[in-house]
This record gives C-alpha cells, sequence and structure tokens, in this order.
C-alpha cells in the first residue's frame, strides 16, 4: 500500500556495537549534500555524545519563495513527537500527586464512549481503544482551522470506540489531545504554558514551542511535497493536534531534550521505567528503536509536509535527531547514514541517475489501477514529464522514473513496474508484490 509510514525501526542487526571514534564527518556531510543537490531532502539533523552536541547541519530551504536558507536555529514542526512532551508532562503530574495514572476519564470526558473503563494510562499507551480523528475522511477539510475543545471533543466521540479499552494497542492521536486537555483541567493553565514551565525553562530548551502560523522572520520554516518541484503545503492549526502534535523545535533541542529525559533530569527513575516499559510495540510517549545491538527509545513525528524522529541510545549516551520539511527520499535510510557514522559503520553515499522521459511518454501509463489482492485503487497521472500515483485517501505522488516502464518511489521505498501491452501494473513494497490492472 502507498502509504507514508515514519519507521519506528532503524536497523535491527544482532552484532555488537559500540561509539566509534573514527565519526567520519566528512562523509556524513557529502552524502547530505548529495541529498539536497539531488532535490531528495530539506531538513536538519543533530547528535549528541555525553550530552554535547558532536554533528548538527541544516540542508535545504526553510522558505523556499522568499530564498531563505535553513540553518542549524531553523525551527521545525515536529509533529507527534509532541507525544513524548505530553507524556513527561503527565508522568511528571503523577509524580506530583496531580493526576492518578489509573484515574478514569469519565471524570473529565463522561460523553466518550468506554470513558469509565479508560485509564490516563490507557490514554498514554494507545489502549483506550478511541478512534483516531486523523483517519477521519474529511481530515484534511478542517485541519488548518482553529478547534475549540468542545468542538475537537465532538469530532473524537464521533469516532466512536474501535475496540475494547486495554484488550490491544493501536496508535490514536486523540488519546494525546485528551490528555493535552486533561492537563490544563488540572493545573488551569495552557498546554503551552505547562510545556514552558515543566520542561523547556527547566532544561534550558531556547527553540521549542507550541507553533503559531508560520513566522519566517522568527527562523519558523515552511514544509513541502515534491511533485517534480517543492509545492508548499497547508498548515495545520495547532488548536487540532495540541499535545498530540503541535511542538515546533530544533533537532539540537531535540537532543538535549531526549539527553536530560534519559538521565533522568525531568522524571524519576520509577517513571522514567513507566515509560519505557514496551507493550504490544508501545510505551508512554516512547516506543523502541533498535539499531544493530543498541537499543533506543523515542519517537517518529509527521504533520503536513514536515517528519521527524529522535531517539536516545542510553547505554552509549548517544542521542539522534531528524526533522525535515521537504522530503523526496526514505528518511529512514538518512537516520542509518547518520547513525552508522557515529558509529562507524559502512554506509554509502548515495548515487542518482535519471531515466528521462517526455510528456508524450508518459501517455501509456495514465489511468485507474485496481488490485483483487487489496481494496485499494491506485490513479495515476500526469504533470509534463513527470508521473504522479495517488493511492485511495492518500496524497499524490510524484513518481521517478528508473528504467524502460520502471520507476519509484523513494519516501516509501515502493517500485512501480508498468506492461502497457497488458495494461498492468506491478507495486514491490516491504518485500512483497501487488498486481494491479487497468480499469
Amino acid at each position: 500500500m502507498i502509504k507514508i509510514i515514519l519507521t519506528t525501526t532503524l536497523l535491527l542487526v544482532l552484532s555488537p556495537l559500540g561509539f566509534s571514534q573514527n565519526f567520519d564527518k566528512v562523509k556524513l556531510d557529502n552524502y547530505l549534500n548529495t541529498l539536497e543537490q539531488n532535490n531528495k531532502f530539506m531538513g536538519s539533523v543533530a547528535v549528541s555524545k555525553n550530552g554535547e552536541i558532536i554533528y548538527t547541519k541544516a540542508i535545504g530551504y526553510a522558505d523556499i519563495e522568499n530564498r531563505i536558507k535553513a540553518t542549524e536555529n531553523t525551527k521545525y514542526r515536529i509533529g507527534s513527537i509532541s507525544k513524548s512532551f505530553t507524556a513527561v508532562l503527565v508522568l511528571k503530574a503523577a509524580e506530583d500527586m496531580k493526576l492518578d495514572l489509573n484515574q478514569t476519564i469519565d471524570k473529565w470526558f463522561p460523553v466518550i464512549v468506554n470513558a469509565d473503563r479508560i485509564t490516563v494510562k490507557h490514554l498514554l499507551s494507545h489502549r483506550s481503544g478511541i478512534h483516531n480523528f486523523t483517519n477521519n475522511k474529511d481530515y484534511l477539510s478542517w485541519n488548518t482551522q482553529l478547534k475549540t475543545e468542545a468542538e475537537m471533543l465532538e469530532i473524537i466521540v464521533e469516532g466512536g470506540s474501535v475496540f475494547t479499552p486495554d484488550s490491544k494497542a493501536e496508535y490514536s492521536n486523540s488519546n494525546y489531545v485528551l490528555l493535552s486537555y486533561i492537563l490544563e483541567k488540572v493545573f488551569e493553565k495552557s498546554y503551552s504554558e505547562l510545556l514552558n514551565e515543566v520542561i523547556v525553562k527547566p532544561i534550558g530548551l531556547v527553540h521549542t514551542y507550541v507553533f503559531g502560523k508560520i513566522d519566517s522572520s522568527k527562523n519558523e520554516c515552511k514544509s513541502y511535497s515534491f511533485v517534480g518541484a517543492w509545492n508548499v503545503e497547508a498548515e495545520t492549526h495547532f488548536t487540532v493536534p495540541l499535545g498530540a502534535g503541535a511542538i515546533l523545535s530544533t533537532p539540537s533541542d531535540l537532543t538535549k531534550f531526549s539527553d536530560a529525559l534519559f538521565s533522568g533530569k525531568l522524571l524519576k527513575p520509577e517513571s522514567l521505567a513507566i515509560m519505557k516499559t514496551v507493550k504490544d510495540g508501545y510505551g508512554m510517549g516512547v516506543f523502541k528503536i533498535p539499531f544493530y545491538s543498541s537499543v533506543g527509545y523515542g519517537h517518529t513525528g509527521g504533520i503536513d509536509g514536515f517528519s521527524s524522529v529522535f531517539s536516545c541510545f542510553p547505554d552509549d549516551n548517544i542521542s539522534y535527531a531528524l526533522i525535515s520539511n521537504g522530503t523526496n527520499f526514505n528518511n529512514n535510510d538518512i537516520s542509518i547514514a547518520v547513525l552508522s557514522a557515529v558509529y562507524g559503520k559502512t554506509f554509502e553515499v548515495p548515487v542518482f541517475t535519471s531515466y528521462n522521459l517526455t510528456s508524450g511518454d508518459l501517455d501509456k501509463y495514465l489511468g485507474v489501477y485496481a488490485s483483487k489482492q487489496i481494496p485499494l485503487k491506485i490513479i495515476v497521472t500526469k504533470d509534463r514529464n513527470t508521473l504522479k500515483a495517488q493511492a485511495t485517501g492518500q496524497p499524490v505522488f510524484a513518481l521517478e522514473a528508473t528504467d524502460k516502464d520502471k520507476f519509484k518511489l523513494n519516501q516509501v521505498g515502493a517500485k512501480f513496474e508498468f506492461n502497457p501491452s497488458e495494461e498492468t501494473m506491478i507495486l514491490f513494497q516491504g518485500g512483497g508484490q501487488i498486481k494491479f490492472m487497468k480499469e
């Protein structure tokens, strides 16, 4: 299925691994510069060791329209990494006996289905069964609009329940929006104020806060999607995701947050242990991100055209963060390259070759494709000499020609092979293949 999935696993290979003193920063610079030169990635990365930044680099533009280049201090929307901050706020409130993790949410939201069975802990670990509102078909028609708590609650209530509370785990942004409201009710302060008072100021973050409308003059960057060229994305209003995804930051600030969190500067050891306890793939605001034999904890994020990841490898005292405001590449491969450089593992600078096609060459591929294997249709169109594909309920993506009748979509590791004479298309992704027929 064509879908932007921010990978939660970087690479898992069971072999010894330790921090390398042979950190090839020149090669890593070359790797990232190559991505920039080929319109594959715009964004920033940072790595810290023992609490000190050992590498940081920004490439691309913060604002293409005004030709503003990104710098190390450019601020990006971090999407669901915000959940890690929210989880810290909730667990800190529990430490201070302001909240009980086992309290059911009917105290605050009696109108939610199963509210008398759903606890604060269930929200934290995605075990509530509450429908994920960002899966709504009409989500992209209203996500840019200001929403009050009452309006968001109505949307969440209408979504209902998708499974019995605590019977399993399933990712839902609704959980963390509700946690944001609970925090605001308990402390009688805005989420933004709590973030600043409990996390930002105590550990000295300088570029982290709840976002508003993007302001390039404040070093806040826009986000873009690549469809033959970089096209600016719409802006989600902060009132929609709030503690589920409304924070803006930099990779350097994220590594500082990561170092503080996993060194015990934000939470007591017992609370941190609860946060890191993974069940059915989820901890509380974090999940495991393994790299070879090292086990990291962190989170990924995606909002509008932004994508992000941060992870801490406590045993090695290494933290890593990447935030992108435009990608035409698989960001997981970038993470692997950065960490490979840090740990002294082999990685290769990509080589990009193009297979040039005219607009007329693309006509034989155009159409609607359906498969008997999955209930998904893919509409193939073109924009001048660029082939585009759109799967049911998903954005339009530009495909890159690699050979005769062959195309790829780097962001999701997908390849497409057409047979115009038979009017078929085969999608290769994740080790599998799905055959589509033109309708």
